[in-house]
């Protein structure tokens, strides 16, 4: 004897009712992608941040400056998430500066517009004076040599050391301490990460941040400490020759 299907009762498939599933939720309920995807990396992680944000904002403290030649990856996560590794670095008083022409990111002591001191990350160091040399004349060999075209600067260390050693104060008779100095220099901004290459390397290729970390003002600054230390009598910073620029003196130090 045949039966007929009772026209209002679910299809079957397996056991299991065809068509009763759950309702499709408003698009205005549905989790974000954010949600969706966990950032937990350890045990008891709260932090919303995901790992190569982390990173990024990691390399943003640990290093004086990234750039896109220098940290390809945290650079392309930098420009993709600016705004929210700025607002991280603005939690510990920090404030992100982005050179995007150069393509050179780094983060710079918050100043309150009423006076109030920060708490600060940063170690305020002033360059020395065999540095202050280094850094004035990097600088000016790596503008001059962009501005005739080139793309990549070099130098090399023997002529550093040469170049510090013409400024020599008058009075001074320890060369072997001075030479030693002027050595541990360009050591201290090839760590710095300003001339890019090994420890051990007899010629450095010059950063494009050299541009970005040494402004008009900081370099005004250098010179006119250098001129005191040389005991010559100040003159004023040639703007054709050091250019404009954005940042300030504080990545200058540390």
């Amino acid at each position: 004897m045949s039966t007929t299907a009772d026209p209002a009762a679910p299809e079957e498939y397996d056991g299991e009712p065809i068509g009763s599933a759950e309702p499709a939720r408003p698009a205005d309920e549905i989790d974000p992608p954010e949600l969706l995807a966990s950032v937990s990396l350890f045990e008891g992680d709260e932090g919303t941040l995901a790992q190569p944000e982390r990173q990024a904002l990691v390399a943003l403290l640990k290093q004086r400056f990234i750039s896109a030649r220098t940290h390809p990856r945290d650079w392309r996560v930098l420009v993709e998430n600016e705004q929210l590794l700025r607002s991280r670095l603005n939690d510990l008083f920090l404030e992100l500066q982005v050179d995007r022409l150069r393509e050179v990111a780094w983060k710079r002591q918050a100043f309150s517009e009423t006076g109030q001191r920060f708490p600060t990350l940063l170690h305020d160091t002033a360059w020395s004076r065999e540095e202050t040399i280094v850094l004035v004349h990097l600088r000016d060999r790596f503008r001059a040599a962009t501005a005739a075209g080139e793309d990549r600067v070099f130098v090399d260390r023997e002529d550093l050391v040469e170049h510090v050693s013409g400024f020599r104060p008058v009075h001074s008779t320890d060369l072997s301490g001075d030479e030693k100095r002027a050595r541990n220099a360009v050591a201290s901004v090839q760590k710095a990460g300003l001339l890019m290459g090994s420890p051990t390397d007899d010629r450095f290729e010059i950063s494009e941040a050299v541009e970005s970390l040494l402004p008009l003002e900081v370099l005004q600054e250098l010179l006119e400490t250098l001129r005191r230390a040389n005991e010559e009598p100040p003159e004023p910073a040639d703007d054709v020759l050091f250019g404009d620029d954005r940042s300030d003196r504080e990545e200058a130090q540390a």
